[in-house]
Order: structure tokens, then sequence, then C-alpha cells
């Protein structure tokens, strides 16, 4: 019988373990947020114990949603993550809204971020040229400025590239690249820690004066929910490991743990490597430093001299290149299953026929990023990434407690139902919260969600097929 001129088309790749698989999650966790953010959450006013705290906090609140999302992993071997959940639990029109949320700035921006303050961190140790200095003031609206630091987007736009290409080659690949980036930085961090811990100088901080009155200017709550804002941007991304579900070995098992398992590795590096920070230098003393600082400069400079900004910038740099690859590789899924389900443009469907990678999608992603990173806009765009997610995780929770009605999902849940209520709850707090507090960046998030509607209905045309919703 002669061979059928049909072949099967390719698919995607089973090839991440479970050690893989949370190196994932905790590499696209931890990047330059547990170096920064210990400034502007000392500047709060809050005492060490009450900033220990919103990581606490923020870290049982990430848990929670860990709990959450890993209940999907017996509903679905599809990749695409929250975006295939809200599929299956209120259609596609729904989840589009948040695969388009997460193309334009969740994703999208995230990587533009994550790849400017690689190029950034390379520009403070090899000052970068500015090509076009005489059109650094030329702007689009007064507000867009392609050609400023011009060296440093170009560094940006070349790092992502790179990390497109090694994980368009095959995501085992691009898995052994983020578990040799994330062993190194995880190194890094615990070396901090001990250094930090270990430190008996001069200035040496002492457990007296950790429980110091507030002396904000703000409420207290106010005060401790724009901490916890900081803390959430550092632990952001523990989701993102869902997007890759077709392609982990033995996902309904391995899935969780490396959710949960990852989530467990940030928490404790961020909560102990802010405990050495605020050993080493007091609360106070951090609070006067310049916002736009890192604050890890100013600690191991304090530990081991002037030395320090060399380690900590080549350590920010290996950390941060990491995250940026666990990220590009992650969100293309979610475009990809997109197209699979004709709500993006179709090509970003196609598999590599070699290495089964959803490479259009890939690129695809490079280019939006790439078109970020000139236009100078994804500050103002990551602004919005956590009110956005939140909005869409709360969601997802909301979908399994629905499912798990509707019999969908026959297993209970680790931490069912109290992990989704707890976390919803929570959500609508943070987002209330954000809306009081920053009206105009979360009307823009919700016009830039809703400004995929047109291209929903473009994509979902009469002669394609249905909605699927359980």
């Amino acid at each position: 019988m002669p061979p059928s001129n049909h072949a099967s088309p390719p698919t995607l790749n089973k090839s991440l373990g479970l050690f893989t698989s949370i190196m994932l999650v905790a590499g696209i966790m931890i990047g330059s947020g547990v170096f920064k953010k210990i400034i502007p959450m000392t500047q709060t006013g809050l005492s060490p114990f009450w900033i220990l705290g919103a990581w606490a906090v923020a870290g049982i609140i990430t848990m929670l949603g860990a709990f959450t999302m890993s209940g999907y992993a017996g509903v679905t071997d599809k990749s695409g993550g929250v975006y295939e959940y809200l599929r299956l639990s209120f259609g596609n029109f729904y989840s589009f809204l948040f695969g388009w949320a997460d193309f334009t700035i969740i994703g999208g921006a995230s990587i533009a971020a994550i790849a400017y303050i690689f190029a950034q961190t390379v520009h403070s140790l090899v000052p970068l040229p500015n090509f076009f200095p005489d059109l650094s003031n030329y702007s689009l609206f007064n507000y867009i400025y392609p050609f400023r630091d011009s060296g440093i987007k170009l560094i940006a736009i070349i790092a992502i590239g790179f990390l497109t290409w090694v994980n368009m080659r095959g995501v085992k690949q691009g898995g052994i690249v983020n578990n040799l980036l994330t062993s190194a930085k995880i190194t890094g961090i615990i070396l901090i820690i001990a250094l930090g811990l270990s430190y008996t100088g001069a200035t040496h901080n002492t457990l007296n004066n950790w429980s110091v009155p507030y002396s904000g200017s703000t409420g207290f709550l106010s005060a401790f929910f724009v901490a916890m804002l900081s803390a959430f941007w550092a632990y952001d991304g523990w989701s993102n490991i869902t997007y890759v579900t077709g392609e982990i070995k033995d996902h309904e098992k391995n899935l969780p743990k490396a959710i949960v398992g990852g989530v467990i590795i940030a928490m404790s590096l961020y909560l102990l490597i802010n405990l050495a920070y605020m050993y080493v230098l007091p609360a106070q003393v951090l609070a006067t430093v310049d916002k736009n600082t890192i604050g890890a400069v100013v600690v191991v400079e304090q530990l081991i001299g002037s030395s320090g900004k060399w380690l900590i910038s080549i350590l920010i740099m290996v950390s941060v290149f990491g995250t940026l690859s666990a990220t590009t590789l992650v969100h293309a899924r979610v475009h990809y299953r997109m197209a699979e389900e004709k709500c993006f443009f179709p090509k970003a469907a196609t598999i590599h026929p070699r290495y089964r990678t959803p490479h259009v999608a890939l690129l695809y992603t490079f280019i939006w990023s790439s078109i970020l990173v000139i236009s100078g806009t994804f500050d103002q765009l990551t602004d919005m990434v956590i009110f956005a997610g939140f909005v869409f995780y709360a969601t997802a929770a909301a979908g399994l407690i629905r499912l798990k009605k509707k019999g969908v999902i026959t297993h209970k849940p680790f931490g069912y139902p109290w992990a989704p209520l707890i976390f919803i709850l929570f959500s609508i707090g943070l987002i209330y919260n954000t809306i009081s507090s920053r009206p105009y960046e979360s009307l823009m998030g919700i016009v830039l969600i809703l400004s995929g509607v047109p291209f929903y209905f473009y994509f979902k045309k009469p002669s394609r097929k249905d909605d699927t919703t359980l």
C-alpha cells in the first residue's frame, strides 16, 4: 500500500521534565525585582518587619494562585495556560481578551522592559554609544522618542533576537539555557544572603530597630499595599509555566509540582535576601537612597567595597538575561494557541517541522517587543502588568470553581475551595486599590485590553468554528 501523501502536521514536543519546569518558574520570577525593590519599599515608611511582611503576604497570595492554577492540570494538555483555562471556562471571546492583553501588555511589554534593564546593566559596565544624538529629542506626539538611548535599545533588541533564535531551535535547548542561567543567579543570590547575614561591619544593623513606628505620610494600609505591589512585580510570572503545558512531560503530575516548587524557591530567596539587605543597612538608611538606584548595589558596596558594583551588576545581567530567556520561551505559546483557535494571525499556529517549536509565534513576539523597545513606552505599559494580570487571574480562579461545580474537574484541587476564594477576594481588593490610587494607568490598561475587540471579530469570521465552552 503506497504511503499517504497527507503527512500529519508537526506537533509540540514534550521535552520539559520536572526539574526544568521548576527552574522555568523560578527563572521567570527571579529577575530584577529582587535587587531593585528594597529601596521603594523602605521609602513607604514601613518598618523592616512590615516590609518582610509585605514580601510574605505577597508570596502567600502567589502560592494560593499557584494552587488554583495547578487545579487545571488535569483538564487539558494544551499549551496556552491562563488563555486555555479561560477559554474552557468562559469561551473564546473572554480568553481572547486575555491573549490580546498578553500580546500587547503582559508578555510583550514585560519582554521589552526586561531586555531594556539588561541593556541598561550592560551600559553601566561598558558605556554604549548613542548613534543618533541629534535626533534624541525627536518625538511622535511628544510621547514616543524612538532615537533616544539608541545604543541601549539596540542591545535590548539583539538580546531578544538571540533568545528568540535559541528558543526557535527547540524547547529543550531553551530549557537548558534557562537551567544554566537560573542556577547561576540563585547561586549569586545565596552568596549575597550569606555575606549579608554574616556581616559584622561598624554600621551593622540590629534587630532592636526592626519594629520602629510607621513613619510614612499616607495611611498604613495604603503603604502596605504599595509595598506589596513592588513585591508582586518580583513574583510576577509564577503562572507562566502553564503556557507550555503541551511541552511538559506527565503534565498532570509535574505542572502542579513545578508551579508550587518554583514559588517556594523564589519566596524563600526573596525573604532571606531582603532580610540580609536590612541587616547590613538599616531601613531608614536605605530609604534615603534615590529610588532609581539599585538597592542591592548599595548593600553589596557596603559589604565588599567598590568592587561590589561590578559583581552585583554582572549578577543582575545574568539574572535578567535568564528571566528574559524564560519569558521569551513561554509567552509565544499563548499566541500559538490563540492562532490554533483562529483567534490570532493564522501563521502563528505553525510548528517548525524540525525543531517542533511555534517559531512564527516567537517571531511575532520578537517583532512587537522590539517595537516597544524602540518606542520607549514599555515602562508605562509594565505599570499595568500587575493590574491586568490580576483581573484575569481572578477570573481564572472563578473559572476553576465553575468547572468544578459542573463536574468537568472531578478531582479536588489542593486548597479547594479556600485557595481560589481567598485569591479572588484579595485580587478584588488589589484591583480596587490600584484603580483608586492609579486611575489613569488602570483606565489605559482597560482601554488597551478592549482595543483587541475589533481584532477578535476580524479573526473570528462566520466560517470559522464556534466557541468551545465546557
